[in-house]
């Protein structure tokens, strides 16, 4: 994986940012990777956007989590695949929460994309999560989840058109 870019700015001591990715691609591989993300995916990259996936990026000797915060760090925004299974997933919830902790420093930008799930049964499965596990991780975790659930997005049904 290339190693982020910082470059001193003529005028100042700070740095001047450079960025990796554009867009870092969450979602849930058993549900969407052979189907929905994996087009989008391609089609990201077909349009000229760097797309960080984490089954083509992280080597397997990486330490996983921070592989993926590097990469959350160093795109200029997320897209975040929800589908019904996304919060079953710790991995998943580590990358929901890492995103919106990063937005909330940052001018990264999220787009959520809710694929054949409507955004109020993910809310719903966030308080599941804190109902079966009153632990301060998940706590973050889900308020995360609910908080990006929250956010305008796309809603897109796994249905035919017509």
């Amino acid at each position: 994986m290339a190693t982020p870019i910082e470059t001193p700015k003529a005028s100042s001591s700070s740095s001047e940012f450079k960025f990796n990715y554009d867009i870092f691609l969450s979602f849930r591989g058993l549900d969407t990777r052979k189907k929905f993300t994996d087009h989008l995916y391609h089609a990201l990259n077909r349009a000229g956007f760097r797309t960080f996936r984490d089954d083509d990026e992280i080597r397997r000797s990486e330490n996983i989590n921070s592989e993926l915060q590097r990469a959350i760090k160093y795109s200029k925004m997320s897209v975040i695949v929800f589908s019904e299974d996304y919060a079953s997933s710790n991995a998943c919830l580590f990358e929901v929460q890492t995103i919106l902790e990063h937005c909330k420093k940052s001018d990264h930008f999220i787009l959520p994309v809710f694929y054949d799930v409507d955004p109020g049964r993910v809310k719903e499965q966030a308080r599941d999560l804190e109902m079966k596990d009153s632990s301060e991780k998940t706590k973050g975790r889900s308020a995360a989840l609910k908080e990006v659930a929250s956010m305008a997005g796309m809603v897109l049904q796994n249905q035919a058109d017509g």
